[in-house]
């Protein structure tokens, strides 16, 4: 008897539909997370508002004129230093006391003094659920209150995100021979370089 030929199935594998058109796009804007370095020039207590925190970084449109590069800001964390002199004591702090609706910050204040020769160290960040923890807009409302001696090293762990829609934000103070186009840092506390107390360690500053 002959052995009858096994035929092998075929089978048709049918793929899943293709979209007739490119997809969507989340975002086109530049979204920035950085660290700023900043020292105190003197002791500070100090409101620091997220127009200060947008001035940081900006971009000359005249010479006399700057624009903030970013129209958005949030806060993710805010680190102070300040060693003590011999013999004596110092104190920093942070507080998210922000009171405005909108930005509501979590009202904690973070506090350390120095001990010996170890210096006062604050990490201080924003509760997750407070409204000082979003993004937020150029406003002078406050991010957040800073205390420190002179000498004091702050860090603020920062992102920043563009506006595909909104036009540029011109920053709160004027410039001085400034080079069209250019990229220029600022003071914590918004002020020109001449004039601020929070100096950004960053080597073209307005």
């Amino acid at each position: 008897m002959k052995k009858q030929s096994k035929q092998k199935s075929t089978r048709v594998r049918v793929g899943k539909a293709e979209i007739s058109h490119p997809p969507q796009i989340q975002e086109y804007a530049v979204r920035h997370g950085t660290r700023l370095r900043f020292v105190a020039g003197s002791a500070l207590e100090q409101q620091i508002t997220y127009q200060n925190l947008l001035d940081t970084m900006l971009m000359a449109t005249t010479t006399t004129q700057l624009a903030d590069v970013f129209t958005s800001v949030k806060v993710r964390k805010v680190e102070v230093w300040a060693a003590p002199l011999l013999g004596s004591a110092v104190s920093v702090s942070v507080a998210f006391d922000s009171a405005v609706a909108g930005n509501l910050g979590d009202q904690r204040l973070h506090t350390d003094t120095s001990m010996g020769i170890q210096p006062a160290h604050v990490s201080a960040r924003p509760s997750p659920k407070a409204q000082a923890a979003q993004f937020q807009p150029s406003s002078v409302s406050n991010a957040f209150f800073l205390t420190c001696p002179s000498g004091s090293v702050i860090d603020v762990e920062l992102t920043f995100v563009q506006s595909s829609v909104t036009g540029a934000m011109i920053a709160q103070n004027v410039g001085v021979a400034l080079t069209v186009g250019a990229p220029y840092w600022r003071g914590l506390d918004g002020l020109a370089a001449a004039t601020s107390k929070l100096l950004p360690v960053a080597l073209s500053v307005a």
